[in-house]
Order: structure tokens, then sequence, then C-alpha cells
């Protein structure tokens, strides 16, 4: 099977944005599949991206998506490389501006691999997928926040308490936010998902809320 290449796609914001939003899409545990233009992880995401462009890009920041070439976390090797292909690719595009990534679910877990990048200032993961055995060394100065539901059925809320007490270790801040009795995919009072994505990410950067 022929694997493609990773690529980006910008949502607005201004041309010469002051900081940049990364985000990365969901996934599986396991698939070499491509993700290809159907792929539900990847329409959410971009979904969200097209929603929060605009509060974002009021203020100077710019949103970018990353399609994986595969559509599983594989060990991770791949999506995180893939990651850090996105990660250059802004750098080369804007110089050094901040980054904040924000990641859903599997995106989340990649987040945090690849949060060591040195544009990056900071984490934002929407219903993560993380366990005891994903770094937190990587935060190290940098903020994190999680968002997740206690009725998510796919990843666990409670892995996710584990793993923002670990972060609170290196990181210059970590917060959990409790989204109550939403589940995983983000459709369920979308609105919120979008607020905290928004408020979470500008928070991150330095820029006032509101």
């Amino acid at each position: 099977m022929s694997v493609p290449s990773p690529t980006l796609s910008s949502y607005g914001g201004p041309t010469s944005p002051d900081a940049l939003v990364l985000m990365l899409h969901g996934g599986r545990p396991h698939s070499q599949e491509p993700v290809g233009g159907r792929s539900a992880s990847w329409l959410r995401s971009a979904w969200m991206a097209r929603s929060i462009a605009g509060d974002l890009g009021r203020a100077g920041v710019g949103v970018s998506l990353l399609r994986y070439r595969q559509r599983g976390w594989n060990g991770g090797a791949g999506a995180t490389a893939d990651a850090r292909w996105a990660l250059d690719e802004l750098r080369a595009a804007h110089g050094g501006v901040p980054v904040v990534v924000l990641g859903h679910s599997m995106g989340a877990r990649v987040a945090v691999h690849v949060a060591d990048d040195p544009s990056v200032v900071g984490v934002v993961g929407l219903a993560p997928w993380w366990s005891a055995q994903d770094p937190v060394r990587t935060l190290a100065g940098r903020s994190l926040v999680a968002a997740h539901g206690r009725a998510d059925r796919i990843t666990s809320f409670t892995e996710t308490e584990r793993y923002v007490r670990r972060a609170r270790t290196v990181a210059t801040s970590a917060e959990l936010v409790d989204m109550g009795r939403l589940g995983h995919y983000l459709l369920g009072e979308a609105g919120r998902w979008n607020g905290v994505a928004v408020d979470s990410s500008l928070q991150a950067l330095g820029i006032s809320v509101g």
C-alpha cells in the first residue's frame, strides 16, 4: 500500500500571525490505512478548525490542521514524525512564532510526544488518549490543558486525571477541565468544546481571553 505524504491545511487567520494553533486529529490504535478526505477523525477536526478560526484569527492566531499519512498510532513513530514535520513547516513559513498543539483523542497523544519542539508553548488535549507510557518530560516549560467528558467510552477520564497529575511535576501549569456527561466525539455541545479549545489556546499563548 502506498503511503501519501502528510498535509497541512490552513483555516483563515492573519497573513502574518503572531502565534499558531496546530491541530492534530484522532485515529486508531493500529491501522496502516491512509487518511483520506472522508476520514471521520480528520473531518471532525476540520469542522472544529473552521469553527474556531475566526475567534483565534481576531486575536492574531493562525490555525492549521495536520492530516497524518496513516490512521493508526502504530507505536507512535509515524504520527509523531508527521507532527514534527508539520511544526518544521510552520516554522519555515512563519518563523519562530509560538505554537499551541491542539489534539483530539490520538491527536492529544501525539501532541505530548512532540511538545518538546522549540516552537511549542502549550498543549491542549480534547478527550485525550493518554496512558502511563506517555511522557510528561516533553512538557517542561510548557502548559497543559486537558478537557474530558465523564461519558467518554473510547478514552479514559481517569487516565487523563492521572496524566495531568504527572504533568504537574514538570509543566508550568496543568489543568483538567471536567466536561461532565459529554462523550468522546466532540459532537455533543460542540460550542463548549470549541470554547475550551479557543480559551485554552489563547491562555497558553498569554493572550487575554474575552
